[in-house]
């Protein structure tokens, strides 16, 4: 006799089932990581030819009426870009294998964080601004959906959707800069835009299109006061954060600025706005990054950092600016990802990423370790890694800022400095010191875990030392593309005793104190966080509710469930659409558009407003149908003057159709009732002639407007040798209007059967 419990049975299958996936997970992970890898290995075997001063294009044709293709373009810039959202792809995909290992959801998973690769891909590699808006517009798609993959959990849902409103937002400025940047350089081709700088710089849409764009780019890269939304976007899996930050949408706002900087650069709008914000994001978000104790936040703000580093430098013509943008773009790229990873497998393995709760595990996890203080130097800048160098071409672009390099240098060493207390919390207070207990006994993760963060570590040392490897192929070419002219740029490990060195051992000397006294600052922010009426975060929920009780107002104002207030309002926004159409178009010119009018014309007039008149104060139904019905045979007039018997017979047939059935339907009705707003009548007397008059003056306006017969003569020229038509009203509708006609068709079946199934279930209702 079996007395097992069937209970304890399934659980056991259940644990047995997870296992089994989680296992199979793990084995499979380099399937996800296998498209980003082979992609970095294309775009690797473009190296040689983009470093020797070559660009490839690819069009392909969209909507050519328009001028809008879907081009592609591959110089120094877009490979760059290119080279690390694949390879650090590969990186994070493999990570992921390992953490969301039996996740029920891992496969959903790998689908978002390709797609999210592909828009950054196109995002990136496009050379037509409409095919790079759509591209930008799918990384806010994309972005969703992965910081949102926890969707069970407010919190995620919340980050979600406040990234892809923020993000959102900066969308429809960018298009609109986008068209008007478009309209003024003739052509929606970015490498034909990018060689017109002086035109765009003087034409009289500028400044339009130079904020637009970077409403853009502000808000996709979390600029101040736009940054609030990248920290909250933690909530999102750790291998999207390292995604996120390292290579992909933060830095599309980046690259933006970088694609637009032969364009649009060299004025004083774009050198000021570009370096103010900069400055002020990177020492800002430097200082919150100290603030907090959760380590993937403390690395968030660290991008924000980087985010404002980079657009400060963009904002210099100087050639040293600009390589130091392209070469901090890399370092920060590969130490980044490194230590998201890194936290995430602390996370993993430990179960917090608490400071205070982290320590002494590098015994235990010595792999890790070793990676997290590779990462660590290059973020902190210490020789000889990657870091060091383009710290150093920062302290020279800062200097070479021609109008205030006191200014950017000061930003940059306190931004620094700071980063180097950061880099110490990160990589030496969880790893080193007395051991703390931990909610999960750590030990080492497997190796699709470390493998990643440590060849990114290790990258960073490699090219540090063997700077070349890297001078010519990428920063070179991306320097060249973003300055619009060939530049010459040489990476070195040691640039001689001179200022910027000494700019680097004051940072040094800054950030290691600032590490040692770190609990202190962060109690006093924390203070002064107290103490402020709201953060961005909270400014941004204000915002949000103010909209909706907002929309709460106007729905109850305009949307009360009052018929007549909702047409009230339908035709008094049309007549204000229209007045003011005419007042700016200038179109009403009088008396020029005042036809010859008739004694028949007027007659004619005469019975409609007649008949118009009497529907509105008519005693009954019958009788105001009737009267309709008189508007309807005045329509038909009109046809018959004007020469067009067969739309007469129509309307006349149909008048008469509408007011036989209406009638007998009408005898079944209630007499009508006195209307309760009477007194509101003279209202929508008024609405009611100024709509006739508005829609008056602008068909007269448009009658007096010579007439275009472009689409007339195709049609005359098409009916009968295309569509075998002698009518070409009916040709239109058949033929050349076919699926519109479908659509017509179908919504009056759909309306026919749902009046049908109303007509049916009120029967049947009757008959219980």
């Amino acid at each position: 006799m079996d007395n097992s419990d069937p209970r304890v049975e399934s659980g056991e299958t259940q644990k047995v089932t997870a296992k089994v996936k989680a296992e199979s997970s793990i084995g499979i992970g380099w399937i996800a990581a296998l498209p980003p890898l082979v992609l970095a290995l294309v775009f690797a075997t473009g190296l040689p030819a983009i470093a020797d001063g070559e660009t490839l294009r690819f069009v392909y044709e969209w909507v050519p009426s328009a001028g809008i293709n879907l081009t592609f373009l591959v110089d120094g810039l877009s490979l760059t870009f290119a080279l690390l959202i694949a390879g650090i792809g590969a990186v994070v995909a493999l990570f992921s294998s390992v953490t969301l290992a039996g996740h029920v959801h891992y496969w959903r998973f790998v689908f978002y964080l390709l797609f999210f690769m592909f828009a950054m891909l196109g995002l990136v590699l496009a050379d037509n601004l409409i095919t790079l808006f759509v591209f930008w517009e799918l990384t806010s798609v994309a972005s969703y959906l992965l910081i949102g993959f926890n969707h069970s959990t407010a919190k995620a849902r919340r980050s979600a959707l406040q990234a892809l409103l923020v993000t959102g937002g900066g969308g429809l400025a960018l298009l609109a800069g986008f068209i008007l940047l478009g309209s003024a350089a003739g052509t929606y081709e970015l490498s034909e835009i990018m060689a017109m700088g002086d035109t765009i710089r003087d034409h009289a849409l500028y400044l339009p299109i130079f904020f637009l764009v970077l409403a853009g780019a502000f808000t996709k890269s979390a600029q101040v006061p736009f940054h609030f939304w990248l920290p909250n976007a933690m909530a999102a899996p750790t291998p999207v954060s390292a995604y996120l930050h390292s290579a992909t949408m933060v830095k599309g706002g980046i690259y933006l600025l970088a694609r637009m900087h032969p364009a649009l650069s060299g004025t004083e709008v774009w050198l000021w706005t570009l370096t103010l914000f900069g400055a002020v994001t990177a020492v800002f978000a430097s200082v919150l990054a100290l603030r907090q104790t959760d380590l993937k936040l403390a690395l968030a703000y660290t991008t924000l950092m980087a985010l404002g580093t980079l657009t400060m430098f963009l904002g210099s013509g100087a050639t040293i600016a600009i390589a130091a943008a392209v070469t901090f773009l890399i370092v920060h790229s590969f130490y980044k990802a490194a230590l998201f990873l890194i936290v995430g497998i602390i996370d993993y393995r430990a179960g917090t990423r608490e400071t205070s709760e982290l320590g002494g595990l590098a015994k235990v996890m010595p792999v890790t370790a070793f990676a997290a203080a590779a990462a660590a130097l290059s973020m902190a800048g210490f020789p000889p890694f990657l870091g060091f160098i383009g710290k150093e071409l920062k302290y020279e672009g800062a200097l070479a800022v021609a109008s205030e390099p006191l200014f950017v240098a000061t930003a940059a060493v306190l931004a620094n400095a700071l980063m180097v207390a950061i880099a110490g919390i990160v990589a030496l207070k969880p790893f080193y010191g007395p051991r703390l207990e931990t909610p999960k006994s750590p030990r080492e993760a497997p190796l699709f875990m470390w493998i990643g963060p440590l060849g990114l570590a290790v990258l960073g040392l490699v090219f540090g030392l063997m700077p070349g490897l890297i001078s010519a192929s990428l920063v070179q070419p991306a320097v060249t593309a973003i300055a619009g002219q060939p530049e010459e740029v040489k990476l070195a490990l040691w640039h001689g005793l001179n200022l910027p060195l000494l700019l680097s051992v004051v940072t040094f000397v800054l950030g290691i104190s600032f590490y040692l006294g770190h609990q202190k600052l962060r109690g006093f922010l924390v203070r002064v966080e107290q103490r402020l009426p709201a953060t961005a975060d909270e400014m941004w929920d204000r915002f949000l509710d103010g909209l909706k009780a907002s929309a709460a107002w106007q729905t109850r104002i305009l949307q009360g469930g009052i018929l007549r207030r909702y047409l009230f309002v339908v035709f008094a926004t049309t007549a204000l659409g229209g007045v003011v159409t005419l007042y700016v178009t200038d179109a009403a010119r009088w008396p020029e558009i005042l036809p010859d009018f008739t004694i028949k014309h007027l007659l004619v007039v005469g019975l409609i407003a007649g008949g118009a008149i009497m529907t509105v104060f008519a005693g009954s139904r019958l009788a105001a149908i009737c009267a309709l019905g008189v508007v309807g045979m005045g329509v038909a007039l009109i046809f018959v003057i004007f020469g067009a018997p067969d739309v007469a017979i129509t309307q006349l047939l149909v008048e008469t159709l509408v007011v036989i059935l209406v009638a007998v339907v009408m005898l079944r009705l209630p007499s009508l009732e006195r209307d309760p707003m009477k007194g509101a009548r003279i209202f929508d007397a008024i609405l009611a002639l100024v709509v006739g008059g508005v829609v008056t003056v602008i068909l007269l306006s448009v009658l007096d407007t010579p007439l275009d017969r472009t689409i007339t003569a195709y049609f005359e020229e098409k009916s009968m040798p295309e569509a075998f038509g002698r009518n070409i009203v009916n040709v239109i509708l058949v033929d050349f209007r076919a699926l519109d006609t479908f659509g017509e068709i179908a919504v009056v079946a759909v309306a026919a059967l749902g009046a049908y199934v109303l007509i049916k279930g009120t029967k049947k209702a009757k008959q219980q």
